[in-house]
């Protein structure tokens, strides 16, 4: 069975791995990146509640002791 020769693997690999390099590197240079949009601070909006106090009182399990 014959061996595999490897002795050009070196040269084929190494401008093969140039090549991409500077195919991304100018694959990046040639894209538009545009910069990021402020963002936009906009006061929040007081909406009116249509419930009153009396109803937002938060109740505590049964397990624990009342707090006063």
């Amino acid at each position: 069975m014959p061996q595999l020769n490897t002795t050009t693997w070196p040269t084929i690999i190494t401008p093969m791995l140039l090549a991409l390099f500077l195919i991304t590197q100018l694959k990046l240079l040639n894209s538009h990146l545009h910069p990021p949009t402020p963002p936009k601070f906009t006061k929040p909006k007081l909406h009116a509640k249509p419930w009153g106090p009396k109803w937002t009182k938060v109740y505590l399990p049964h397990s624990l002791p009342p707090q006063y």
